[in-house]
């Protein structure tokens, strides 16, 4: 299968990318990263089968409008997109991006306890992205107070009793983060087309957890059929 991975960004992807893009390879899937956004109008996008993004694309690095309307259109149309933890972000100046991936991070809104090592829940074992998968530890980042549409079917999660822990990163303010339940993956629909969201997969440690690598391939495998 072709894939495009369109990488960059603020966050550590230097780290991410390779191990993304090796353990898609090992599966079989021929992998063409990018970090140009001009791979969603040059016909880069066009020939691929499914477009993964594990990148931020916000203030400078913000798609522009040709760019998002190929990325609505190739979607709308049919193919299947796979969108890796912040690569949901919703940018101020294009809120119907969460049209799109049903959601995600919005800056100056949301937060997680900093970096470590928590248990993920497989909510609901019959999905098909859930194949082969069952609950985990990983350490990554636990996002709350994201953006998040109606529509999403929401089958990984994580439990959280609450407390005041320093906000996104140990050394910040210490702000007070309610306990309850915090969806990790979803899939929905977006025209004709396919989405596939997990807010798991912050840096190459995150990745390279095998249950994440399950996760991922089995959102290609969904978004593609």
């Amino acid at each position: 299968m072709k894939i495009l991975l369109l990488s960059g960004g603020n966050h550590p992807y230097d780290q991410s990318t390779p191990v993304l893009e090796n353990f898609l390879e090992q599966s079989g899937h021929d992998v063409n990263v990018r970090e140009d956004s001009e791979a969603l109008t040059d016909g880069t996008l066009g020939a691929s089968d499914v477009l993964v993004f594990n990148t931020l694309r916000i203030g400078d690095s913000l798609l522009n409008e040709s760019e998002q309307t190929a990325l609505k259109s190739y979607i709308a149309h049919g193919k299947g997109f796979v969108c890796i933890h912040i690569s949901g972000c919703v940018p101020p100046e294009w809120s119907e991006y969460a049209e799109i991936t049903g959601g995600g991070w919005v800056m100056d809104q949301s937060f997680h306890p900093p970096y470590g090592e928590f248990s993920v829940d497989v909510s609901n074992d019959i999905h098909p992205c859930a194949s082969g998968i069952s609950g985990f530890s990983t350490e990554d980042e636990l996002y709350m107070n994201i953006e998040y549409r109606e529509g999403n079917e929401v089958f990984v999660s994580a439990e959280f009793d609450g407390g005041d822990y320093d906000r996104n990163r140990s050394g910040n303010e210490s702000i007070h983060m309610p306990g309850g339940t915090f969806p990790l993956a979803w899939t929905r629909n977006y025209g004709s087309g396919k989405v596939f969201v997990t807010l798991l997969g912050h840096d190459g440690n995150s990745q390279q957890n095998k249950s994440f690598q399950r996760l991922i391939l089995n959102g290609i495998d969904w978004v593609s059929s």
